[in-house]
């Protein structure tokens, strides 16, 4: 009996044993909460939202911010015309008018409107301004002199700035003159507040440029004559006009350059009668440009002359008689050279054909005419492309 129920009570332990793991099995244990999900360390993960399997999230990228623009229109650099005119004589046949009617101003009468609405006007005086020589009257001679009143009338006209590196620029008739009637010339323009370019009473001084300024720019001119009339060159000790050579060439510009911003170089230049420029102005007309002359415009020659462009500057090789008395009609006609600059850079020219009487009047040419002036500029100007 004993020992049976002994058996009896490890028997029901283990059974109860088993029923107590079965329980452990069988009994949910009591929801917890579910932990949250550690951070990435990828900020854009934690901005991603759950999406359905298969979806994708996108992201696009904010529109920068737009750059600055500048709304202002820049204001246009204004335009400066300048105006050159070939020969001017007053001697002669024209002084004798001048002497007769006690009038200088019939002369620009015509044009002066269009010399005095540049910016700056600049002529070519080849002839003396003096009350110490006697006047001529209208016979044939190479003494060109005027009286002083001709400074007056162009400085009505309009005039600014006149070139006198010419060869009559000594021309007195009287065998005592010296260089009166020169000095006479140039005080006569100074006196009027034209300024002269080209001569001086020595070398040095007749190398100096002259500059004038016009809407902000500084217009520089430089001028030297090739042709020897009368001992008419300067030396360091004698007065006179600069010479047209390589060497001062090179000084002229230089001086400008260091004081302008654009070099107007005015050669006296080349044989009369001829509207083709000769193979000597060209090849100074090359080192004129190699030297650093912004535009070239050049007289002498009576006749209108040809022009041509040297690595994109313009020269002009002659524009003719403007004020002379020269019957023949290709030296009665010239023109009036336009050139227009937009800060310091070069436009654009334009010409303006005129035809001057025996009397020295000048005209505005005709239509006709007009074409034929152009015609011979433009015929002597195909061998020089």
């Amino acid at each position: 009996m004993t020992s049976n129920f002994h058996i009896s009570q490890h028997c029901l332990l283990f059974i109860l044993l088993i029923f107590a793991f079965t329980a452990c099995q069988t009994i949910a244990p009591p929801s917890l909460p579910t932990p949250a999900r550690q951070q990435s360390s990828n900020p854009i993960q934690t901005a991603v939202p759950s999406l359905p399997t298969g979806e994708f999230p996108t992201r696009t990228p904010p529109s920068p911010a737009p750059l600055p623009t500048n709304t202002t229109t820049p204001t246009p650099l204004p335009v400066t015309t300048l105006l050159f005119t070939g020969n001017i004589v007053p001697a002669r046949c024209v002084q004798e008018h001048i002497d007769a009617t006690g009038d200088t101003d019939y002369i620009y009468a015509e044009v002066k409107d269009i010399i005095s609405q540049v910016d700056i006007a600049v002529g070519v005086f080849n002839g003396t301004m003096s009350d110490y020589p006697t006047h001529t009257g209208c016979v044939p001679t190479y003494v060109l002199v005027g009286s002083p009143d001709n400074a007056d009338a162009m400085q009505r006209a309009g005039f600014d700035v006149m070139s006198v590196a010419t060869n009559h620029i000594k021309d007195c008739g009287k065998t005592n003159c010296g260089d009166r009637a020169f000095f006479d010339t140039l005080d006569n323009l100074h006196r009027v507040g034209i300024l002269t370019v080209g001569a001086g009473k020595n070398e040095q001084e007749a190398l100096q440029p002259v500059v004038v300024a016009a809407n902000g720019v500084r217009f520089g001119f430089v001028s030297l004559g090739q042709l020897q009339q009368g001992g008419v060159f300067a030396t360091s000790e004698k007065a006179g006009i600069a010479e047209l050579n390589s060497e001062n060439i090179r000084k002229a510009i230089e001086a400008a350059r260091k004081i302008a911003d654009v070099v107007i170089f005015m050669p006296h230049w080349g044989p009369e009668e001829v509207s083709t420029p000769n193979w000597i102005q060209r090849n100074l007309a090359h080192e004129i440009v190699e030297a650093g002359a912004d535009v070239v415009v050049g007289n002498h020659t009576h006749l209108v002359q040809g022009l041509q462009e040297i690595s994109g500057v313009p020269v002009f090789y002659g524009l003719g008689n403007f004020v002379f008395d020269q019957w023949q009609r290709d030296h009665q006609q010239a023109v009036m050279l336009k050139i227009s600059f937009q800060g310091a850079k070069y436009l654009s020219y334009e010409f303006i054909p005129t035809r001057v009487e025996k009397n020295g009047t000048v005209h505005l040419a005709g239509e006709e005419e007009a074409s034929e002036i152009l015609e011979r500029i433009e015929n002597a100007s195909l061998d020089l492309r």
